[in-house]
């Protein structure tokens, strides 16, 4: 008895883990590559902008050339740096993988989705102008635009506005010509730079800001009331200065305040807050030259309402922060030891609080860019992995659960039509039920069936029900990434006695949903207080009447019509 039931426990672990691998995909290119944005797409498929490079020279030989720049332009668009945008399901399979031909094209910044469902990309050109492009659902270019000053610009940031435009912010060299405003050619060697461009991709308005040293826009967010948020730094010799400003929607200060501290910090990030307050996250170095997580809140009127250190073992920085519907932060970025460098997620509290943190890599350098949170609460991230004894970056796409685990890879319709059937193997082979290849489970057993107008369950649906949950349920939360709704559904014959037509369906209806109730009570009630909080986001109860009774010969089985029926529907 003692070996029955240990291979029974071993099976029934083997099945609820079964089929199931870590969503990671690494994007091998021939040389350096690398992911800098990642967002989801209406249909809800992944995104995912960067850059990588091709320096085989096309041979032009029947073609002459006496001026050597109309050559190198003949080449710009067949080697070197190129924009690439990829696809993914939630299978991890690559749908989609286009190149983006751009003449001057350096690295891309970010990219924000349009309602049309294309793109706006912003980045640099080699000869230091910032690029804006504009793609179709497509991923066809419509429109793009160099633009800056004539010198050195860097785009570090691009947002998407309530009014459909986008907004940039970035550094630029200061021109410093005689006939330029000093308003338009900046204050300092390199100034805050920040573009607002409408939904189609004109520019509106291009400004700079800063002090007579280097200055560099770092992130900028829109508040509510259509301000601007804008991250900062200013470099001087061996220190930086961290500042934050409030702009009009027109480019014009409101307050600027700089964030004072005895410490070296850099900062990397802004985050707009659901509170509507607003986090930055900092690199801030000890006096061992470690790097620390430094974040701190503020609110639109400038005041400092916490600011938490996040000290660690080793050097440890959050290059982007995503926060989920609950007020709970996600932190992406990396963290490097003496022997290598790992990819860092950590969850963090509303209160900055820090709660766990996982690493992923192997054993040379790898690091998380960028995170957004996805529609089911996972999170996509992407960044750069190198592989063991090389020296080359590649792409890498994870997705992360909400408690900065690594996400599984969603197992089709057809995995799961398996893994029931082993599951539920005693039960189908006593005829007790059927599964469906929809992932619909029908009770078959005349026990399970209900009385006419009745929809209490009986001594033996209460015991079955019992069972069946205590098996399904715990199926259900190992795969809860996958899950998206468990549906219980009440069905009826399509007789009422001594009604008429409206009465026959209303009270049909009526006892539909209360048979689904009835069951779905039953299965709530035996599972345990995690797995009932579980169901809580995963249960819908449906009445379907008599639209789905059984035919058999084209005539109602009024007797195995009155049932309930279970259906699982995958993300």
């Amino acid at each position: 008895m003692k070996l029955k039931t240990l291979l029974f426990l071993v099976f029934y672990t083997l099945v609820l883990n079964a089929k199931t691998s870590d969503f990671s995909i690494i994007i091998h290119k021939p040389f350096n590559a690398a992911l800098v944005d990642i967002t989801q797409n209406y249909d809800g498929t992944i995104s995912a902008l960067g850059f990588t490079h091709t320096f085989k020279q096309a041979l032009h030989v029947n073609k002459t050339y006496t001026d050597p720049f109309a050559y190198l332009q003949s080449i710009s668009s067949k080697y070197g740096p190129k924009l690439e945008i990829l696809t993914v399901n939630n299978k991890a399979e690559i749908l989609q993988s286009k190149i983006i031909n751009i003449t001057k094209f350096a690295k891309p910044t970010s990219f924000v989705k349009t309602p049309t469902n294309g793109y706006f990309i912003g980045g640099d050109t080699m000869d230091g102008e910032q690029l804006l492009l504009l793609l179709n659902a497509d991923l066809k270019l419509i429109h793009y635009k160099y633009y800056g000053t004539k010198n050195h610009n860097k785009m570090n940031k691009l947002i998407a506005l309530k009014d459909g435009g986008v907004l940039s912010v970035g550094t630029s060299f200061t021109s410093r010509m005689m006939q330029d405003n000093i308003f338009q050619s900046g204050l300092g060697n390199n100034d805050i730079c920040i573009s607002k461009f409408t939904k189609d991709a004109r520019l509106v308005w291009t400004k700079k800001y800063g002090t007579q040293d280097d200055d560099e826009g770092i992130d900028v967010v829109e508040a509510n009331d259509g301000s601007l948020i804008v991250l900062s730094a200013t470099y001087q010799k061996d220190t930086t200065k961290v500042s934050i400003s409030r702009l009009t929607q027109n480019g014009d200060k409101v307050w600027f305040k700089n964030i004072v501290d005895k410490h070296t910090v850099h900062p990397v990030s802004l985050l707009k807050l659901r509170d509507h307050n607003f986090v930055i996250s900092l690199s801030q170095s000890d006096t061992m030259h470690k790097k620390q997580i430094r974040l701190i809140k503020f609110d639109i009127h400038q005041n400092i309402l916490k600011d938490t250190l996040i000290a660690t073992t080793y050097s440890s920085q959050l290059n982007d922060i995503e926060e989920f519907s609950d007020g709970t932060l996600i932190g992406v970025g990396f963290v490097q030891d003496n022997a290598n460098t790992d990819a860092l997620a950590m969850i963090l509290s509303n209160h900055l609080k820090l709660l766990k943190q996982e690493h992923y890599g192997d054993e040379n350098y790898d690091a998380f860019k960028k995170a957004t949170i996805l529609s089911n609460m996972q999170v996509g991230v992407v960044g750069i992995h190198t592989d063991n004894d090389s020296n080359e970056n590649n792409m890498w796409i994870v997705k992360l659960n909400n408690d900065a685990t690594m996400a599984q890879i969603a197992n089709n319709v057809q995995d799961f039509y398996t893994q029931l059937h082993q599951l539920f193997k005693k039960e189908i082979t006593k005829n007790k039920l059927v599964i469906k290849k929809d992932l619909t489970i029908e009770f078959i057993d005349e026990n399970l069936y209900f009385q006419a107008g009745k929809y209490h369950l009986n001594k033996k649906q209460k015991k079955f029900f019992d069972t069946f949950s205590k098996k399904l349920i715990p199926f259900l939360y190992a795969h809860k990434t996958q899950i998206k709704t468990l549906e219980i559904n009440g069905h009826t014959s399509s007789e009422w006695k001594n009604a008429d037509f409206s009465n026959n369906f209303l009270n049909n209806e009526e006892l539909s949903m209360k048979r689904a109730y009835e069951t779905l009570k039953a299965l709530f009630l035996a599972q345990d207080t995690s797995k009932q909080h579980y169901l809580t986001q995963i249960l819908k109860g449906s009445g379907i009447n008599y639209r789905n009774r059984i035919l058999i010969n084209k005539k109602e089985d009024k007797e195995k019509s009155r049932r309930v029926s279970i259906k699982i529907i995958l993300q």
